[in-house]
């Protein structure tokens, strides 16, 4: 009696530290639980990669760096490249429509004439929207600008979580799967469930928003547009929400070229957004994420709506990941417990 007393207070007693010791942990690696998630999910979809310079007879570590230098290459460097346009393009902006008189006579015959279309009890203030505007973005690239030393040293960290990550995965997989009270095949149906998902939302968020923001941008570009790569970036943000789109950028665009007497070139925007641009819109989103992980296409827009609202852009994967979850839990429920 004496020994299952002294064994239970050794379970409670170990028990106990253990939560404490998770519970500590967690507070512990809280500052970067982004740049790990967001490195274990780059890492699952870079793994293909990883494995065909597996297949070569390459070490673990030495494909696991090979694969690093290609996401920097094909990924990284792009997307700094393009961020930098946009950066350009959002400082003239500001200087022109902000600090530049002879902008403003063009503001004043847009809003003149948005203005004979509206009731004269709602009146379009164009000079003070587009300033509380370039204000708000100028102001945060002030604190990107600010914060780059903390930008840079978060990159180096998910680079390093990446490198490990495809190094180590395997062996962290094997592991999981061992101290895991549920069996071996709900482990995978959950850890595969995670991993299509991650490389859904991933790839197809990243490839949607590529592709609707470059053809925006050749778009803006073709029919005379100005600040045209910013625009294009903010149409390849907006074309992850689909009830918006890229139509948050054309409509906009067309009524601008519409009402500075560039009628043909208005029409022509319009026809571009609408076939080219509206045809990917509306049929790569569902099919490239909701197809993929079976989960219905409005699920997935209220959790990247919420995941955004609650944890900000990194929402976006973590949303989707956590209804994914969901449906992951819910079908071993019905088959194992129910």
């Amino acid at each position: 009696m004496q020994d299952m007393q002294t064994k239970t207070i050794e379970k409670y007693f170990f028990f106990g530290l253990l939560s404490a010791t998770l519970i500590f942990a967690f507070f512990i690696f809280q500052p970067f639980w982004i740049v790990l998630v967001l490195g274990a999910s780059l890492s699952i979809v870079l793994y293909p990669v990883y494995l065909w310079l597996k297949k070569i007879n390459l070490s673990n570590s030495l494909a696991s760096i090979l694969t690093l230098l290609f996401f920097i290459i094909v990924l990284c460097i792009p997307f700094f490249g393009v961020g930098s346009i946009v950066f350009n393009q959002s400082q003239d902006l500001y200087r022109s429509v902000v600090n530049n008189g002879n902008s403003l006579p063009l503001l004043d015959s847009f809003e003149n004439k948005i203005n004979k279309i509206l009731p004269n009890d709602a009146p379009f203030k164009m000079k003070e929207a587009i300033s509380t505007f370039l204000s708000f973005l100028t102001s945060n690239i002030t604190n990107i600008f600010n914060t780059t030393i903390t930008a840079v040293f978060s990159f180096v960290l998910l680079l390093l979580s990446i490198f490990y990550f495809l190094k180590d995965g395997e062996s962290w997989r094997k592991t999981f799967l061992k101290i895991s009270p549920l069996s071996d095949a709900d482990d995978e149906k959950i850890l595969n469930k995670l991993s299509r998902t991650i490389n859904s939302v991933i790839k197809g968020y990243l490839l949607i928003a590529f592709i609707q923001g470059t053809l925006m941008a050749i778009g803006l570009a073709i029919f005379h547009v100005p600040n045209w790569a910013l625009w294009g970036a903010v149409a390849g943000v907006a074309s992850i929400l689909p009830p918006f789109g890229t139509a948050v950028v054309s409509i906009p665009a067309v009524i601008f070229l519409y009402t500075t007497g560039q009628t043909g070139l208005a029409l022509g925007l319009l026809i571009w957004a609408t076939l080219i641009v509206g045809l990917g819109d509306n049929l790569l989103s569902p099919f490239i994420v909701g197809h993929n992980i079976k989960i219905p296409p409005f699920l997935i827009l209220f959790s990247v709506l919420g995941g955004i609202s609650l944890l900000g852009p990194v929402g976006i994967l973590i949303g989707p990941l956590t209804v994914s979850l969901l449906y992951a839990l819910t079908e071993i429920y019905r088959s194992e417990f129910q």
